[in-house]
């Protein structure tokens, strides 16, 4: 199993939500943070992740980046109620 590391970046006080799913041992689990802030950082350990990431905040910009071993997923959005989805395998 791998170390999965999410950095949520972009103005500072941003506000998001965000539904992530980790898969370890072939057992999925979810993490659900209802009112996050910029900057936030997760780590999950996993073989996989899948994530829903919504902005709260409006004229701000969210950028969400994820890193497993040498995967990489990077995002970003825009504008009130955009949403980003993204993954690490």
């Amino acid at each position: 199993m791998s170390q999965i590391h999410i950095a949520m970046g972009g103005t500072p006080g941003a506000e998001f939500s965000a539904h992530w799913r980790i898969t370890h041992d072939g057992q999925t689990t979810e993490h659900i943070e209802e009112h996050g802030t910029v900057p936030k950082e997760y780590t999950f350990i996993g073989s996989s992740l899948e994530g829903t990431v919504t902005l709260l905040s409006d004229s701000q910009r969210l950028d969400v980046d994820i890193q497993k071993g040498g995967n990489r997923s990077r995002s970003s959005t825009q504008g009130l109620g955009s949403t980003v989805t993204v993954g690490v395998r």
